[in-house]
């Protein structure tokens, strides 16, 4: 077990903890990088920066509805943010 000063982790891992924690966790939940960006008081421009590094390692998806992407956290990303609990 680790003790002393914790990992240091990543922003966008921060990031995906964010979005767990207002429970982005299923397509049905997703989100638009505007509403994350309001949810969160991050900055679009960083909402997206951090959407792109977790699409890319598939911890987050994307889906179109009408014409607007909206994301959400997928099962790999779910297991990422309960790993670090444990």
């Amino acid at each position: 077990m680790h003790r002393g000063r914790p990992m240091p982790i990543s922003d966008e891992v921060y990031f995906l903890c964010m979005l767990h924690n207002i429970g982005m966790t299923a397509p049905e939940k997703s989100l638009t990088i505007e509403e994350m960006s309001r949810l969160t008081a991050i900055e679009p421009s960083k909402v997206e920066e951090n959407l792109n590094k977790l699409l890319k390692a598939k911890y987050v998806d994307v889906k179109t509805i009408y014409g607007t992407k909206k994301y959400f956290i997928t099962v790999d990303g779910i297991r990422k943010v309960l790993s670090m609990y444990s």
